[in-house]
């Protein structure tokens, strides 16, 4: 009887096996197309948030419907993209990296130590939210001090300009890292209950009414899939939950993050002090959670996009 011939450099891969292999290089690129989809969507809400966040002279007497129409007014249409370019350029990967993280720590996760359900999708969702922030803060901290300047009080020329000045003027490398704690301790939560709200809502929908808000996926008719409509619904009130429980820590992060720009950057040097000091200053309402209502109105639209465009491009990109 004939044995088989060994598959030699030339041989062509089984069915499925190239697939597998670039499981991973599919899985990151529709993490980056859905990341910059949502981004592009808020990015004008985005600028507003930082402007009101921080305080901005120009624009702390305005509210955020105010300011939308201010920003205008004094920078033209494109002053509400400010620093959008390196928001797309921090974007991709930060949110190739989440999705891509999120897949595989779920794996080791159930695998590894046994924990299955919701639980792992809120261990993961964590996980993966704070590997890509670790990965892409120097990118936000250049995109949130471009969004921060008014037109006529520029300090940086551009996204290159930005990073040389913040390494020569503070503290090199490290500089790059300003408000990282607040940021890593916001993100777990956030991204945690992002990704586990949306997956609670995902698994009750399609058990509890499969006809109604599902359909075979496009890539695999064996496997359920919400309904585009579905899917924005539940990332939207993935997003303002996950919004609610971290915006003091978002508030926090942003204010480390323009550190000299800001006249009472002293106050602000660790997480903690920066708390206090918002607190003092401007109470809960109006300093923690300063900027909320916009962040509701950006929060939701964009993680309704983020989820629908990761799970239309599973499909595309054959990744169920």
């Amino acid at each position: 009887m004939a044995t088989p011939a060994a598959a030699g450099p030339g041989a062509a891969l089984p069915p499925g096996a190239a697939r597998r292999d670039f499981y991973w290089l599919r899985s990151f690129i529709a993490g980056g197309i859905a990341g910059c989809c949502a981004k592009t969507t808020i990015a004008p809400l985005d600028r507003v948030k930082i402007l009101l966040q921080a305080h901005n002279h120009h624009y702390k007497h305005l509210g955020v419907f105010s300011t939308l129409c201010a920003v205008p007014k004094k920078e033209g249409y494109l002053g509400l993209y400010k620093g959008n370019g390196a928001m797309m350029i921090r974007i991709f990967p930060y949110g190739a990296i989440q999705f891509m993280a999120f897949d595989q720590y779920k794996k080791v996760i159930k695998k590894q130590l046994g924990i299955s359900g919701h639980v792992h999708q809120l261990m993961a969702g964590s996980m993966a939210g704070i590997t890509a922030v670790i990965c892409t803060y120097p990118l936000d901290m250049v995109r949130v001090r471009l969004a921060f300047q008014v037109k006529g009080e520029h300090k940086y020329m551009g996204i290159i300009h930005a990073f040389k000045m913040i390494y020569t003027k503070e503290g090199g490398f490290p500089g790059f890292y300003r408000g990282l704690m607040p940021t890593v301790v916001g993100m777990a939560p956030y991204a945690g209950f992002s990704f586990f709200t949306f997956g609670t809502l995902k698994s009750i929908g399609l058990a509890q009414a499969p006809n109604l808000l599902g359909r075979p996926s496009l890539d695999n008719p064996d496997v359920l899939v919400l309904k585009t409509h579905v899917n924005l619904l539940c990332g939207g009130i993935a997003g303002a939950i996950a919004q609610t429980i971290s915006y003091p820590l978002d508030v926090t992060r942003r204010r480390m993050q323009l550190g000299a720009v800001l006249p009472d950057s002293d106050k602000c040097l660790t997480m903690v002090q920066t708390l206090k000091y918002v607190y003092q200053q401007h109470g809960i309402r109006r300093g923690l959670y300063r900027g909320l209502s916009l962040n509701y109105i950006r929060c939701i639209p964009s993680q309704a996009v983020a989820f629908t465009t990761y799970e239309l491009m599973k499909q595309f990109l054959h990744l169920n």
